[in-house]
């Protein structure tokens, strides 16, 4: 659930605008005042602050100036768009430490069991991790009221330097396949833990289980939600050369 990563939202690249249900014009939005937007706008902004925080430190592990000029270009770009949650919230009324308080646990699970152990670990979680995350926000923005889903698309925009991480994955998975394939089995849990979080949280803060099911119409729908996240899943794996 976290940004981001979180793609961060460097998850742009293989992928479309999510479809959903159906079209967003003949689909009722969930409305501006709904509980859940700011559930939604609180995990948003835990989920940047964290990418921030993770990003800042995996940026040590770079073997070059080149990789560490980018993740922290991305970190910087991930505390503006925490600030852009922050703006939202306070607009709302929301205290945004008392509100992202319920999903600390959940996302700071993720971060701990997803650690990565090398440059080319923390590359993939950057592209692919955070990209899980961008993935079920993108899924659920397009039947929420405009303003509401004005500001999820802002913090998910792309961070910019995913074209370095594409490039510095797939020379090394092209160069060993040893490490094509610990990072083919990285991604896939990744992917499992991800999921994994985001029904912890979902099962936690009814008024945000109540948002998505809105979005989704129903628990199936859902199920439908996780499914087509784990196909644009495969697709960033795929252009990283990992399949």
């Amino acid at each position: 659930m976290g940004a981001h990563s979180s793609d961060l939202s460097t998850s742009a690249s293989p992928t479309e605008e999510p479809s959903g249900t159906g079209d967003s014009s003949e689909m009722a939005l969930v409305a501006y005042d709904h509980p859940g937007v700011s559930d939604l706008f609180a995990v948003l902004a835990y989920g940047e602050i964290s990418a921030f925080y993770r990003l800042a430190e995996d940026a040590r592990m770079a073997p070059s100036m080149q990789g560490r000029v980018a993740l922290a270009s991305m970190a910087a770009a991930e505390m503006n768009h925490f600030e852009t949650v922050v703006g939202a919230l306070s607009e709302r009324g929301v205290d945004v430490y008392t509100a992202m308080d319920p999903f600390v646990r959940a996302l700071d699970e993720y971060h701990a069991s997803t650690n990565p152990s090398t440059w080319m670990e923390a590359l993939v979680k950057a592209y692919v991790g955070d990209g899980i995350a961008a993935d079920f926000y993108r899924e659920i923005a397009h039947t929420l009221d405009p303003r509401v889903a004005g500001i999820v698309r802002e913090v998910l925009a792309e961070t910019g330097h995913s074209e370095f991480v594409v490039h510095e994955v797939a020379v090394r998975v092209q160069e060993s396949s040893q490490d094509k394939a610990r990072l083919m089995l990285w991604g896939r849990r990744l992917l499992g833990e991800a999921i994994t979080q985001a029904q912890h949280v979902l099962a936690q803060r009814e008024s945000l289980t109540d948002l998505v099911i809105a979005v989704s119409g129903d628990l199936n729908g859902v199920a439908a939600l996780f499914d087509r996240m784990q196909e644009q899943h495969s697709k960033r794996m795929r252009v990283l050369g990992l399949v």
